[in-house]
């Protein structure tokens, strides 16, 4: 089931789903940080209800593995980060996430299993920019990306890991933001 944007749309988003987003942005600084891992990326999905014009969020579901440096995902990632990235500290080649379509699948399949249908994505901004230092919406690559998904885009700022903040844009939009109740 794909979301269909309207203006009254709003998220109820739990506090043990906002936490686990958080959780996993967390782990995933730190382990980056401490030189655990070679990226600092946190990406997932997640999984709720939709009643009218409300969405709720019911379920966090991480995702772990990233397929992005490898073919065919590769060629197409790069090609659309040439096109539409702004250049930062992280390497263009270095930025993206394509999720394993493997564990993409089963992901979804457990968001049906426990009843809900997959509402959106999120994932981490942690650098800010000169023109956008709390790097709290969606930049023009994630909307391209997420252009045409019919789903909800959760970005997580962690520029100020300390205090976070979670918006969420109907297909990367800027101009279609779900207030968060």
């Amino acid at each position: 089931m794909s979301l269909s944007y309207g203006p009254d749309m709003c998220l109820v988003l739990p506090e043990a789903v906002r936490q686990a987003m958080l959780d996993h942005c967390r782990r995933s600084l730190a382990a980056f940080r401490e030189g655990r891992s070679a990226e600092c990326k946190a990406f997932g999905l997640i999984c709720g209800t939709v009643a009218d014009q409300v969405v709720t969020a019911a379920d966090c579901l991480p995702l772990h593995k990233n397929v992005r440096s490898q073919s065919p995902h590769k060629e197409r990632m790069d090609k659309v980060m040439a096109e539409y990235a702004i250049p930062s500290e992280t390497p263009l080649t270095m930025r993206g996430w394509v999720a394993d379509p493997a564990e993409l699948f089963a992901r979804i399949r457990e968001c049906r299993e426990r009843g809900g249908t997959l509402l959106g994505t999120y994932h981490m901004h942690r650098l800010g920019w000169p023109h956008d230092p709390l790097r709290d919406t969606p930049t023009r690559l994630d909307e391209v990306l997420a252009r045409e998904s019919g789903l909800l885009m959760f970005i997580i700022s962690m520029v100020e890991p300390d205090r976070p903040i979670i918006r969420v844009f109907f297909e990367g939009n800027k101009e279609q933001e779900l207030l968060v109740r």
